[in-house]
């Protein structure tokens, strides 16, 4: 169950029409998870820096269970998320910082239990 957030400078019009669901698609083949247990959240126009400039640039957020744990596994995820993010967004791989979050099945709650009972 992935939890992807792209936060970015970029105000709402520059942003691809439909990117959200590029992303969506995107991780779910990057992480090897089904499309339809990943969320994605877009926010778009944000004050932001990267590397002391206020240039156009992008932050991805990934937390997910079992697939981001590892140096390894991160740099595989890291390539082919610039890959898709430079392409989509028209932005340099200085100007995009990727973080990943490894997540435990009893931190995420569905259906009024956690994952670990599900």
């Amino acid at each position: 169950m992935p939890f992807v957030e792209l936060d970015t400078n970029l105000p709402a019009g520059r942003v691809p029409a439909g990117l959200e669901k590029r992303l969506c698609a995107a991780t779910a083949a990057i992480l090897s998870k089904p499309e339809d247990r990943v969320n994605v959240t877009l926010r778009p126009g944000l004050a932001m820096a990267v590397n002391g400039s206020t240039d156009p640039c992008a932050q991805l957020s990934i937390s997910s269970i079992g697939v981001v744990g590892t140096a390894e596994e991160n740099r595989g995820h890291s390539a082919r998320f610039f890959e898709f993010l430079t392409k989509e967004m028209g932005l340099g791989q200085d100007r995009i910082i990727i973080r990943f979050f490894p997540l435990e099945p009893w931190q995420i709650g569905k259906k009024g239990t956690v994952m670990t009972f599900l």
